[in-house]
C-alpha cells in the first residue's frame, strides 16, 4: 500500500454494486430478477416482439407502430450486404482466425467505406447499419473459412432466419427461425455490462460509433464475458449424457469447480431471461428430435439448485438452441455479439447525446518517494 494499508471508503473491487452514471435503456432488479428494456418487462418483450421490434425500441426510445416496422424492417434487410473489399479482408485473413476476431477486423474495416462516419451526427443510420451487418459478417466468414459458398442475405426472411439461412445455407422451420428470435431478443440489452461500460466509455472520447463497436466486441469476446455459451456446450460434452451429470456436478462441488452456466453476478435468484429462453429451448429441442442436452441441463439444475441454491442464467440455455439450430460452438460468441450490437449502439447514442468523459480513479498502491538513481549506478 501507499503508505495506508487501508481501502478508502466506498472500494469495491471490480467496481461490483457500483453506480457508474444513467441511463433509461434498460433496469436490472437483480434482487428480484426482473428486466426491462425502456420499462417494459422482459416477459412481455419476450411474449410479443421481434428482435427487429427490440432493435427499433432501445434505437428510438419507442415501440414502432406497425408502419414504423415494417419502414425499419426494410431498411434493416437492406443493409445487410457487405461491400466487396470487407469480402476481400474476411478472405485474407490467417487460417485460424476466430469468427469473433473476423468480426472486430471487419466491423473495423468498415468505417474506412462509410463517409457518414466524420460527421458524427446520423448515429442511428450507422447503428442500423451494424445490426443489419453483423450477422452477415461472422456468416460469412464462417462459410469461408470453412471452404463453403457465401450464401447471400435474402430479404424476404427475418433478421433470425437470414442469419440461419447464411450459416447452414437451408431456410430454417418456424421452430428455429423462432427460437433463434427470442434468443437474440434476451440478449440485446443488460445494462452496464462490461462490454456496454466499455462502449460507452470509448463513446465518451467522442470517438466514433464503428470505434465504440470494435469496443464492445473485444470485451465480449473474453470467456468471462461473452464466451459463456461456449464454456457451457463443452461443459455438456465433458458430462456426456444424462447418467452422468450427478457424478460430475457433485465432483466439480467437492473440488470447488464452476458450474458454467450457473449462477449470475447480479441476479441473486433465477435470471429471468433462462426463464423464458427455458422454454423455447425445449420446443425447439422437441422438434428437432433431440432432448440430450435440455435433459442433462434440467438435471444440472436441479441438483444446483438442491445443493448451492443457485440458479441458471441465460447462457445455460442459448447453446441448446443454439445446437438444434446446427451451429456450431465456434459461432456462440458471434451471436452473442450480433444481438448486444443494439445494445451496445442504444447505449453509444445516450453517451453523445449527454456526454461526460469518464475517467475513473484508481486507488494506488506501489511505492512513494523513491531514491532516483541515475542509468550509470544501477546494477
Amino acid at each position: 500500500m501507499a503508505g495506508n494499508d487501508k481501502l478508502p471508503e466506498g472500494f469495491k473491487e471490480g467496481l461490483e454494486d457500483v453506480i457508474a452514471g444513467e441511463s433509461k435503456i434498460c433496469k436490472v432488479d437483480g434482487q428480484n430478477g426482473r428486466l426491462y428494456y425502456r420499462g417494459y418487462k422482459i416477459q412481455d418483450i419476450a411474449a410479443n416482439c421481434t428482435f427487429e421490434e427490440v432493435a427499433y425500441l432501445l434505437f428510438y426510445q419507442k415501440l414502432p407502430t406497425g408502419k414504423e416496422l415494417d419502414q425499419f424492417t426494410k431498411r434493416l434487410s437492406g443493409m445487410r450486404e457487405i461491400p466487396q473489399y470487407l469480402i476481400g479482408i474476411l478472405k485474407s485473413l490467417p487460417k485460424g482466425t476466430t469468427p469473433m476476431d473476423a468480426l472486430r477486423t471487419g466491423v473495423s474495416a468498415l468505417s474506412g467505406g462509410d463517409p457518414s462516419v466524420k460527421d458524427k451526427k446520423d448515429y442511428a443510420t450507422i447503428a442500423e447499419s451494424l445490426t443489419a451487418k453483423f450477422p452477415t459478417i461472422v456468416a460469412y466468414y464462417y462459410r469461408i473459412s470453412n471452404g463453403l459458398d457465401i450464401v447471400h442475405p435474402d430479404q424476404s426472411l427475418s433478421h433470425a432466419a437470414n442469419f440461419l439461412y447464411m450459416v447452414n445455407g437451408k431456410k430454417p422451420g418456424k421452430e428455429g427461425a423462432s427460437a433463434m428470435n427470442m434468443d437474440l431478443v434476451l440478449h440485446a440489452e443488460h445494462e452496464f455490462n462490461a462490454s456496454t461500460f466499455g462502449t460507452r466509455i470509448t463513446a465518451s472520447t467522442l470517438s466514433d460509433m464503428y470505434s465504440d463497436m470494435t469496443t464492445g466486441i473485444g470485451i465480449l469476446k473474453g470467456p468471462l464475458h461473452g464466451g459463456a455459451a461456449q464454456e457451457v456446450i463443452t461443459q455438456f460434452n465433458e458430462i456426456g449424457s444424462v447418467e452422468n451429470v450427478e457424478p460430475y456436478i457433485k465432483n466439480k462441488l467437492a473440488t470447488h469447480g464452476k458450474v458454467m452456466g450457473i449462477g449470475h453476478r447480479v441476479y441473486k435468484v433465477y435470471d429471468p431471461r433462462a426463464i423464458i429462453l427455458k422454454k423455447e429451448a425445449k420446443s425447439f429441442s422437441e422438434a428437432s428430435g433431440d432432448m440430450k442436452l435440455f435433459d442433462m441441463a434440467n438435471k444440472i439444475e436441479e441438483i444446483m439448485a438442491r445443493e448451492k441454491k443457485l440458479y441458471p442464467n441465460v447462457d445455460f440455455f442459448s447453446p441448446i438452441v443454439y445446437n438444434a439450430g446446427g451451429l456450431p460452438a465456434e459461432l456462440y460468441s458471434p451471436i452473442f455479439a450480433i444481438s448486444r450490437v443494439t445494445g451496445w449502439a442504444a447505449h453509444a447514442m445516450e453517451q453523445y447525446g449527454d456526454n461526460r468523459l469518464i475517467r475513473p480513479l484508481s486507488y494506488y498502491t506501489g511505492q512513494v518517494d523513491l531514491k532516483f538513481v541515475p542509468i550509470e549506478k544501477r546494477q
